[in-house]
Protein backbone atom coordinates (compact mmCIF):
# COMPACT_ATOMS: atom_id res chain seq x y z
CA UNK A 1 0.00 0.00 0.00
CA UNK A 2 3.25 2.59 0.74
CA UNK A 3 4.72 1.90 -2.39
CA UNK A 4 1.27 2.14 -4.55
CA UNK A 5 0.84 5.54 -2.56
CA UNK A 6 4.48 6.55 -3.87
CA UNK A 7 3.41 5.63 -7.22
CA UNK A 8 0.40 7.32 -7.53
CA UNK A 9 1.46 10.45 -6.14
CA UNK A 10 4.80 10.85 -8.11
CA UNK A 11 2.62 9.95 -11.00
CA UNK A 12 -0.11 12.89 -9.83
CA UNK A 13 3.38 14.91 -9.30
CA UNK A 14 5.07 14.77 -12.77
CA UNK A 15 1.61 14.96 -15.16
CA UNK A 16 0.75 18.14 -13.31
CA UNK A 17 4.02 19.99 -13.12
CA UNK A 18 4.07 18.74 -16.92
CA UNK A 19 0.83 20.12 -17.69
CA UNK A 20 1.40 23.26 -15.68
CA UNK A 21 4.31 24.03 -18.04
CA UNK A 22 2.66 23.31 -21.00
CA UNK A 23 -0.32 25.91 -20.70
CA UNK A 24 3.00 27.87 -19.51
CA UNK A 25 4.18 27.71 -23.07
CA UNK A 26 1.01 27.50 -24.88
CA UNK A 27 0.14 30.99 -23.81
CA UNK A 28 3.26 32.38 -23.96
CA UNK A 29 5.17 30.66 -26.96
CA UNK A 30 3.66 30.88 -30.18
CA UNK A 31 4.49 27.35 -32.16
CA UNK A 32 4.81 25.35 -28.59
CA UNK A 33 3.33 22.07 -29.53
CA UNK A 34 6.57 20.39 -30.17
CA UNK A 35 8.03 22.01 -26.84
CA UNK A 36 5.20 20.86 -25.07
CA UNK A 37 5.30 17.23 -26.29
CA UNK A 38 9.01 17.05 -25.68
CA UNK A 39 7.68 17.73 -21.60
CA UNK A 40 5.31 15.40 -21.63
CA UNK A 41 7.86 12.90 -23.17
CA UNK A 42 10.16 14.14 -20.05
CA UNK A 43 7.30 13.25 -17.43
CA UNK A 44 6.55 9.66 -19.18
CA UNK A 45 10.44 9.09 -18.94
CA UNK A 46 10.71 10.16 -14.82
CA UNK A 47 7.43 8.09 -13.90
CA UNK A 48 8.51 4.90 -15.78
CA UNK A 49 12.14 5.50 -13.89
CA UNK A 50 10.61 6.37 -10.35
CA UNK A 51 7.62 4.10 -10.00
CA UNK A 52 7.67 0.40 -10.19
CA UNK A 53 5.72 -1.77 -12.73
CA UNK A 54 4.24 -0.67 -16.32
CA UNK A 55 0.63 0.22 -15.12
CA UNK A 56 1.63 3.76 -14.24
CA UNK A 57 3.67 4.81 -17.49
CA UNK A 58 1.16 2.85 -19.79
CA UNK A 59 -1.63 5.32 -18.04
CA UNK A 60 0.71 8.49 -18.10
CA UNK A 61 1.13 7.43 -22.01
CA UNK A 62 -2.60 7.76 -22.25
CA UNK A 63 -3.22 10.97 -20.57
CA UNK A 64 -0.69 12.47 -22.39
CA UNK A 65 -1.56 11.67 -25.74
CA UNK A 66 -5.41 13.22 -24.44
CA UNK A 67 -4.14 15.99 -23.39
CA UNK A 68 -1.94 16.93 -26.35
CA UNK A 69 -4.54 16.21 -28.64
CA UNK A 70 -7.60 17.71 -26.85
CA UNK A 71 -5.58 21.11 -25.58
CA UNK A 72 -2.60 21.94 -27.39
CA UNK A 73 -3.15 21.01 -31.06
CA UNK A 74 -6.24 22.13 -33.69
CA UNK A 75 -8.52 22.49 -32.74
CA UNK A 76 -7.87 23.59 -29.58
CA UNK A 77 -9.23 22.31 -26.69
CA UNK A 78 -10.76 19.84 -28.72
CA UNK A 79 -10.56 15.99 -28.38
CA UNK A 80 -10.50 15.07 -32.61
CA UNK A 81 -8.46 10.96 -32.70
CA UNK A 82 -9.03 11.66 -36.78
CA UNK A 83 -5.78 13.94 -36.55
CA UNK A 84 -2.87 13.05 -38.81
CA UNK A 85 -0.30 11.42 -37.20
CA UNK A 86 -1.83 11.31 -33.85
CA UNK A 87 -1.59 7.33 -34.04
CA UNK A 88 1.96 7.41 -34.34
CA UNK A 89 2.49 10.02 -31.53
CA UNK A 90 0.52 7.58 -29.30
CA UNK A 91 2.43 4.72 -30.15
CA UNK A 92 5.80 6.62 -29.89
CA UNK A 93 4.74 7.53 -26.47
CA UNK A 94 3.67 4.30 -25.50
CA UNK A 95 6.95 2.95 -27.17
CA UNK A 96 9.23 4.91 -24.60
CA UNK A 97 7.19 4.33 -21.96
CA UNK A 98 7.12 1.10 -22.18
CA UNK A 99 11.02 0.82 -23.07
CA UNK A 100 12.16 3.13 -19.93
CA UNK A 101 9.36 0.79 -17.96
CA UNK A 102 11.13 -2.49 -19.16
CA UNK A 103 15.11 -0.86 -18.49
CA UNK A 104 13.80 0.85 -15.00
CA UNK A 105 12.34 -2.60 -13.75
CA UNK A 106 15.36 -4.31 -14.77
CA UNK A 107 17.82 -1.95 -12.75
CA UNK A 108 15.30 -2.03 -9.81
CA UNK A 109 15.76 -6.12 -9.68
CA UNK A 110 19.86 -6.02 -10.06
CA UNK A 111 19.91 -3.13 -6.88
CA UNK A 112 17.48 -5.56 -4.87
CA UNK A 113 19.74 -8.69 -5.59
CA UNK A 114 22.84 -6.75 -5.11
CA UNK A 115 21.54 -5.25 -1.96
CA UNK A 116 20.78 -8.97 -0.74
CA UNK A 117 23.94 -9.79 -1.33
CA UNK A 118 25.35 -7.73 0.64
CA UNK A 119 23.10 -7.73 3.44
CA UNK A 120 24.01 -11.43 3.40
CA UNK A 121 27.92 -11.01 3.06
CA UNK A 122 27.65 -8.59 5.91
CA UNK A 123 25.56 -11.32 8.10
CA UNK A 124 27.85 -13.64 6.88
CA UNK A 125 30.64 -11.24 8.62
CA UNK A 126 28.69 -10.72 11.37
CA UNK A 127 28.38 -14.40 12.05
CA UNK A 128 31.48 -15.35 11.36
CA UNK A 129 33.45 -12.32 13.75
CA UNK A 130 30.49 -14.27 16.81
CA UNK A 131 32.01 -17.73 16.05
CA UNK A 132 35.32 -16.69 16.49
CA UNK A 133 34.48 -14.60 19.45
CA UNK A 134 33.08 -17.83 20.81
CA UNK A 135 36.07 -20.00 19.91
CA UNK A 136 38.40 -17.20 21.58
CA UNK A 137 35.93 -16.77 25.13
CA UNK A 138 35.22 -19.96 25.26
CA UNK A 139 39.04 -20.74 27.03
CA UNK A 140 39.58 -17.18 28.04
CA UNK A 141 36.79 -16.63 30.26
CA UNK A 142 36.51 -19.90 31.50
CA UNK A 143 39.91 -20.55 33.09
CA UNK A 144 40.00 -16.80 34.90
CA UNK A 145 36.35 -18.23 36.65
CA UNK A 146 37.79 -21.48 37.61
CA UNK A 147 41.07 -19.80 38.91
CA UNK A 148 38.86 -16.93 40.53
CA UNK A 149 36.58 -19.97 42.19
CA UNK A 150 39.36 -21.94 42.99
CA UNK A 151 41.31 -19.16 44.93
CA UNK A 152 37.97 -17.84 46.52
CA UNK A 153 37.08 -21.34 47.52
CA UNK A 154 40.50 -22.02 49.30
CA UNK A 155 40.34 -18.96 51.29
CA UNK A 156 37.11 -19.16 52.56
CA UNK A 157 37.83 -23.17 53.39
CA UNK A 158 41.38 -22.84 54.92
CA UNK A 159 41.41 -19.11 55.97
CA UNK A 160 42.13 -20.20 59.52
CA UNK A 161 44.92 -22.02 58.33
CA UNK A 162 46.69 -19.68 55.70
CA UNK A 163 49.23 -17.23 56.82
CA UNK A 164 49.12 -13.81 55.41
CA UNK A 165 51.21 -14.07 52.36
CA UNK A 166 49.43 -17.12 51.42
CA UNK A 167 46.06 -14.95 51.97
CA UNK A 168 47.41 -12.57 49.74
CA UNK A 169 48.63 -14.11 47.43
CA UNK A 170 44.88 -15.70 46.88
CA UNK A 171 43.21 -12.46 46.77
CA UNK A 172 45.76 -11.07 44.41
CA UNK A 173 44.84 -13.51 41.83
CA UNK A 174 41.65 -12.91 42.56
CA UNK A 175 42.15 -9.56 41.80
CA UNK A 176 44.59 -9.84 38.69
CA UNK A 177 41.48 -12.63 37.19
CA UNK A 178 38.58 -10.64 37.65
CA UNK A 179 40.43 -7.80 36.24
CA UNK A 180 41.32 -9.83 33.31
CA UNK A 181 37.50 -10.93 32.66
CA UNK A 182 36.94 -6.75 33.18
CA UNK A 183 38.78 -6.23 29.91
CA UNK A 184 37.38 -9.04 28.29
CA UNK A 185 34.30 -7.75 28.83
CA UNK A 186 35.30 -4.46 27.23
CA UNK A 187 36.51 -5.98 24.41
CA UNK A 188 33.31 -7.83 24.09
CA UNK A 189 31.20 -4.43 24.11
CA UNK A 190 33.84 -2.67 21.13
CA UNK A 191 32.81 -5.56 19.27
CA UNK A 192 28.95 -5.04 19.65
CA UNK A 193 29.06 -1.09 19.46
CA UNK A 194 30.72 -1.91 15.70
CA UNK A 195 28.18 -4.67 14.84
CA UNK A 196 25.39 -2.33 16.22
CA UNK A 197 26.16 0.11 13.84
CA UNK A 198 26.61 -1.96 10.74
CA UNK A 199 29.99 -2.34 10.81
CA UNK A 200 30.75 1.50 10.72
CA UNK A 201 31.63 3.67 13.65
CA UNK A 202 31.14 7.72 14.54
CA UNK A 203 34.31 8.99 14.01
CA UNK A 204 35.64 12.76 15.19
CA UNK A 205 38.11 14.55 15.08
CA UNK A 206 40.53 13.85 17.92
CA UNK A 207 43.95 14.86 19.36
CA UNK A 208 46.34 11.27 19.40
CA UNK A 209 48.20 12.76 22.12
CA UNK A 210 45.26 12.47 24.41
CA UNK A 211 44.17 9.22 22.90
CA UNK A 212 47.51 7.55 24.25
CA UNK A 213 47.58 9.37 27.19
CA UNK A 214 43.93 8.07 28.02
CA UNK A 215 44.95 4.45 26.96
CA UNK A 216 48.71 4.64 29.39
CA UNK A 217 46.52 5.85 32.29
CA UNK A 218 43.97 3.22 31.88
CA UNK A 219 46.33 0.32 31.48
CA UNK A 220 48.45 1.71 34.16
CA UNK A 221 45.22 1.33 36.63
CA UNK A 222 45.09 -2.49 35.85
CA UNK A 223 49.00 -2.61 35.77
CA UNK A 224 50.03 -0.55 38.27
CA UNK A 225 54.13 -0.93 37.40
CA UNK A 226 53.71 -0.63 33.78
CA UNK A 227 55.36 2.04 32.28
CA UNK A 228 55.66 3.18 28.59
CA UNK A 229 58.41 4.91 26.09
CA UNK A 230 56.50 7.19 23.58
CA UNK A 231 57.95 9.35 20.61
CA UNK A 232 55.67 11.27 18.86
CA UNK A 233 56.00 14.14 16.21
CA UNK A 234 56.48 17.77 17.86
CA UNK A 235 53.32 19.05 15.57
CA UNK A 236 49.87 18.11 17.25
CA UNK A 237 48.24 15.50 15.62
CA UNK A 238 44.85 15.43 14.76
CA UNK A 239 42.88 12.54 13.07
CA UNK A 240 39.51 11.40 12.55
CA UNK A 241 38.52 8.12 15.22
CA UNK A 242 36.53 6.65 17.92
CA UNK A 243 38.44 7.87 20.48
CA UNK A 244 36.98 5.17 22.69
CA UNK A 245 37.70 2.30 20.44
CA UNK A 246 40.99 3.32 19.28
CA UNK A 247 41.94 3.75 23.15
CA UNK A 248 40.75 -0.02 23.88
CA UNK A 249 43.09 -1.18 20.55
CA UNK A 250 45.57 0.84 22.40
CA UNK A 251 45.49 -0.75 25.60
CA UNK A 252 44.88 -4.19 24.20
CA UNK A 253 48.31 -3.82 22.47
CA UNK A 254 50.29 -2.31 24.92
CA UNK A 255 49.20 -4.96 27.30
CA UNK A 256 50.10 -7.76 25.56
CA UNK A 257 53.04 -6.63 25.07
CA UNK A 258 53.86 -6.26 29.15
CA UNK A 259 52.14 -9.56 29.69
CA UNK A 260 53.74 -11.84 26.82
CA UNK A 261 57.00 -10.23 25.90
CA UNK A 262 57.77 -11.96 29.75
CA UNK A 263 60.17 -8.73 29.62
CA UNK A 264 60.95 -6.12 32.14
CA UNK A 265 62.22 -3.46 29.76
CA UNK A 266 58.81 -0.97 29.25
CA UNK A 267 57.63 -1.33 25.08
CA UNK A 268 58.35 1.99 22.98
CA UNK A 269 54.76 3.43 21.20
CA UNK A 270 56.38 5.25 18.65
CA UNK A 271 53.60 7.26 16.46
CA UNK A 272 54.74 8.52 12.76
CA UNK A 273 52.89 10.13 10.27
CA UNK A 274 53.64 10.27 6.68
CA UNK A 275 50.75 12.63 5.57
CA UNK A 276 47.94 10.74 4.18
CA UNK A 277 47.64 8.70 7.41
CA UNK A 278 49.29 8.38 11.21
CA UNK A 279 50.78 5.03 12.31
CA UNK A 280 51.18 3.57 16.17
CA UNK A 281 53.62 1.01 16.25
CA UNK A 282 54.07 -1.00 19.87
CA UNK A 283 57.47 -2.59 19.85
CA UNK A 284 58.47 -4.70 22.91
CA UNK A 285 61.62 -6.33 23.48
CA UNK A 286 60.68 -9.53 24.35
CA UNK A 287 60.70 -13.09 22.92
CA UNK A 288 58.70 -12.15 20.04
CA UNK A 289 55.91 -14.30 18.47
CA UNK A 290 56.04 -17.91 17.05
CA UNK A 291 56.69 -17.84 13.04
CA UNK A 292 53.90 -19.95 12.81
CA UNK A 293 50.91 -18.31 14.50
CA UNK A 294 51.64 -14.88 12.82
CA UNK A 295 49.65 -15.58 9.57
CA UNK A 296 46.83 -16.12 12.02
CA UNK A 297 47.31 -14.10 14.43
CA UNK A 298 44.25 -11.61 14.45
CA UNK A 299 41.61 -13.88 13.43
CA UNK A 300 40.66 -15.13 16.75
CA UNK A 301 41.94 -18.80 16.47
CA UNK A 302 45.12 -18.04 18.13
CA UNK A 303 46.14 -19.10 21.80
CA UNK A 304 48.88 -19.10 24.23
CA UNK A 305 49.17 -22.86 23.61
CA UNK A 306 53.02 -22.36 22.64
CA UNK A 307 53.48 -20.03 25.85
CA UNK A 308 53.04 -21.19 29.37
CA UNK A 309 51.04 -17.94 30.29
CA UNK A 310 47.77 -20.29 28.81
CA UNK A 311 45.31 -18.30 31.30
CA UNK A 312 45.36 -15.01 29.16
CA UNK A 313 45.26 -15.33 25.27
CA UNK A 314 45.85 -12.76 23.14
CA UNK A 315 43.53 -14.16 20.37
CA UNK A 316 40.11 -12.15 21.24
CA UNK A 317 42.43 -8.93 21.84
CA UNK A 318 44.14 -9.10 18.74
CA UNK A 319 40.70 -9.73 16.62
CA UNK A 320 38.85 -7.25 18.02
CA UNK A 321 41.64 -4.72 17.35
CA UNK A 322 41.65 -5.68 13.39
CA UNK A 323 37.92 -4.98 13.80
CA UNK A 324 37.98 -2.08 14.77
CA UNK A 325 40.61 -0.63 12.66
CA UNK A 326 38.98 -2.18 9.82
CA UNK A 327 35.94 -0.58 10.56
CA UNK A 328 37.97 2.73 10.74
CA UNK A 329 39.87 2.35 7.58
CA UNK A 330 42.90 1.55 8.49
CA UNK A 331 45.29 -1.80 8.99
CA UNK A 332 47.33 -3.72 11.20
CA UNK A 333 49.89 -5.79 10.92
CA UNK A 334 52.26 -7.79 13.55
CA UNK A 335 55.86 -9.10 12.86
CA UNK A 336 58.58 -9.92 14.71
CA UNK A 337 62.21 -7.86 14.84
CA UNK A 338 65.45 -8.05 16.09
CA UNK A 339 64.52 -8.46 19.84
CA UNK A 340 61.16 -9.22 20.50
CA UNK A 341 57.50 -8.23 18.29
CA UNK A 342 56.10 -5.29 16.95
CA UNK A 343 52.29 -4.39 15.93
CA UNK A 344 51.27 -1.48 14.08
CA UNK A 345 48.31 0.21 13.11
CA UNK A 346 47.92 2.98 10.69
CA UNK A 347 44.65 5.48 10.22
CA UNK A 348 43.82 7.74 7.74
CA UNK A 349 44.29 11.28 8.37
CA UNK A 350 41.35 12.06 6.00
Amino acid sequence: MKRFLRNISYTFLMLSLSTGLAFLLFHFVKNSSANIALIYILALILIARWTTGYLYGIISSLFCVIFINGFFTFPFFEINFTLSGYPVTFVCMLIITITISAMTTKLTRQDEMIAEREHKLNEAEKERIRANLLRAISHDLRTPLTSIIGSSASYIENHDKLDFDEKLQLITSIHDDSNWLLNMVENLLSVTRIQDNGHKVSKEPEIVEEVVSEAIDRLQKRLPNASVNVTAPDEMLMIPMDFLLIEQVLINLLENAFVHSECSKPPDLIITNDGSSVTFHIIDHGKGIDVSVLPDIFSGKYDRGHASDTKRGMGIGLSICRTIIQAHGGTITACNHENGAEFAFSLPVM
